[in-house]
């Protein structure tokens, strides 16, 4: 039996065996004429097949671009459109650069650390320690994504005095969100909900 994984490997498999073995055959046709009647043919049938180009932008244009590139660029054809390089579609990413910030404890992150900046250069008032207590509540939801062992609130209010240098403390008698408020348990507001419900009844 013909199987695919001892078939030739199609470039774009999205549009099919069928529609690579056409583009295999217009390739060996050596009327030029005929070669692009056999084009212009196939070009309907991928957009045919494959209707998700319909919502981009130049789908006419990406179609051709696609049939050189099924045809290995190979197919010598008179296209409405210039010819893509072979370079355009194989050549390497330029590498990705990576930041570099050296963060002092990685569950709670770059953007932890900017706030915790941001706050500091604040003047003292409410704004700010509401401020501070937001960014405690969000430190402990970065630690229990992390950890979802329990953690307690002066643990917490440990690691911002550390990441601030000493310059927040959060004020007296505060108290964290409580992780099932952070994290509610599925179900709960539903049950919630027809316990509210059902006291009406």
């Amino acid at each position: 039996m013909d199987y695919n994984t001892s078939r030739k490997k199609m470039v774009l498999p999205e549009y099919g065996r069928n529609i690579q073995e056409m583009v295999d055959y217009a390739c060996t046709i050596e009327d030029r004429e005929e070669r692009n009647r056999a084009a212009r043919t196939i070009i309907q049938i991928m957009g045919q097949v494959n209707p998700g180009l319909r919502d981009q932008g130049d789908v006419r244009h990406k179609l051709w671009d696609h049939l050189f590139i099924m045809s290995d660029f190979k197919l010598d054809i008179d296209s409405p459109y210039p010819i893509p390089p072979r370079e355009k579609f194989y050549q390497k990413p330029d590498p990705v650069e990576y930041n570099t910030h050296n963060i002092k404890y990685m569950h709670y992150g770059r953007i932890t650390e900017q706030l915790i900046e941001a706050a500091i250069a604040m003047e003292e008032g409410q704004e700010k320690q509401a401020l501070v207590t937001m960014i405690a509540n969000h430190m402990k939801k970065s630690y229990l994504t992390w950890n979802r062992n329990q953690v307690t609130d002066e643990i917490i209010f440990k690691d911002l005095e550390t990441l601030s240098g000493g310059k927040l403390k959060v004020s007296e008698n505060t108290r964290l969100s409580e992780p099932r408020e952070i994290f509610p348990v599925k179900g709960s507001r539903k049950k919630r909900g027809q316990q509210r419900k059902g006291s009406h009844s």
